[in-house]
């Protein structure tokens, strides 16, 4: 027994110094681990790739809003042109009563107008806003092609700065456009159209912090508006109902800045806009000493009734976003007043205000202008 017992203590001995021998090399091992891992060198974050963000093409928005705009503006101008209540009057008397062939009016005719235009969009998402000035001229001739026929040719030319100053961004634009209208006059009826076709240079500027992104790129854009009015009178005063369908469209070209931190890349945009305008002129003439003063005022209502603003994409080096493009209300109100002074048959003075109201944009536009017929 005595034996026995000494055995189990031998073996007990021998266990326990087994035990603290691995206990001992488990810690030298944990304590090497951590002096290697204390010694080694952290490892680097990495810097993250610069991405583009929507706001860098609020300037390439602005420009092709305002290429879409001018382009409505001058189909508008150039439908009023043919059915004005005063002009149609002039034309084709249309309340009756008739003149001697001795007395009719001239045959060709020509005008010319400077004009500025204000216009104030607001924000709209990404779109911080911006403030658009534009001044302009427009020279045309036209002429009486068959009793009650008339057609014309004429060619405005603008010039635009857009500041987007919460962007830190600005923009310049130079468009050229070439409008023709005819009218066809039947008795207090007169159906008109207008086509336009324009193309203009964008140079855009943006303020990184440090030092100026710029770019350079083409704007396009493609009209027409088809005019229906009704000329009613009664002594010296009218009203005249008008309904016009209008369709735009327009485009801008795809943009690479140069300077500045992180120059971005971006793909061309297109804008189509489709509207209906319902509205009516009213107005009086005055005569005096052989001349002929005129005041009329109208208001439309307006449609947008089918608008596609086309998404960009916006690349920073591999980085690259889509953006979609910014629009109108869908509903909307223009109005506007214009006087005129003809100083003799073949002189005519006058000036125009136009004013468009969006739900988010507004416009102001004053015209002055002469007319010439021989």
């Amino acid at each position: 027994m005595r034996c026995a017992s000494a055995r189990l203590v031998v073996r007990a001995g021998t266990a326990r110094r087994q035990v603290l021998g691995l206990a001992s090399a488990l810690f030298l091992v944990i304590a090497a681990a951590a002096q290697a891992q204390a010694q080694s060198p952290p490892t680097p974050t990495p810097t993250p790739t610069p991405s583009p963000t929507p706001g860098v093409v609020n300037s390439g928005f602005s420009a092709g809003s305002t290429v879409t705009n001018l382009g409505s503006n001058f189909l508008e101008r150039l439908g009023n042109q043919a059915t004005s209540g005063f002009g149609n009057a002039v034309r084709s008397n249309p309340a009756g009563g008739g003149a001697s062939e001795a007395t009719e009016a001239p045959r060709y005719r020509s005008w010319a107008e400077g004009y500025s235009l204000v216009a104030t969009t607001g924000p709209q998402g990404y779109f911080v806003g911006d403030r658009r000035s534009t001044y302009g001229g427009v020279v045309g001739v036209g002429a009486r092609v068959a009793p009650g026929v008339n057609v014309g040719f004429s060619v405005d030319q603008s010039h635009t700065a857009i500041d987007i100053p919460l962007a830190l961004q600005s923009a310049t634009l130079d468009l050229t456009q070439l409008g023709f209208n005819a009218s066809v006059d039947k008795g207090p009826w007169t159906w008109a159209i207008a086509l336009v076709q324009g193309f203009g240079k964008v140079n855009s500027s943006r303020d990184t912090g440090f030092g100026f992104a710029t770019a350079g790129y083409s704007a396009r854009l493609a009209g027409a508006l088809t005019e229906l009015s009704y000329y009613w009178s009664l002594d010296q005063s009218r009203i005249v109902p008008k309904l016009a369908f209008e369709y735009v469209r327009a485009s801008t070209g795809s943009l690479q800045e140069t300077g500045g931190l992180d120059p971005v890349m971006a793909t061309g945009a297109t804008a189509e806009r489709a509207r209906i305008l319902i509205g009516a002129e009213i107005g009086r003439y005055w005569i005096f000493d052989q001349k002929i003063f005129d005041v009329s005022a109208y208001g439309k209502f307006v449609d947008n009734v089918a608008q596609n603003f086309g998404a960009v994409t916006v690349s920073l080096g591999a980085q690259s976003i889509l953006v979609q493009g910014i629009g109108e209300s869908r509903y909307g109100a223009d109005a506007g007043a214009s006087a005129s002074l003809s100083l003799s048959n073949t002189a005519r003075l006058y000036v125009n205000y136009d004013a468009k109201y969006r739900a988010a944009m507004q416009s102001h536009q004053g015209t002055l202008g002469i007319e010439l017929k021989w």
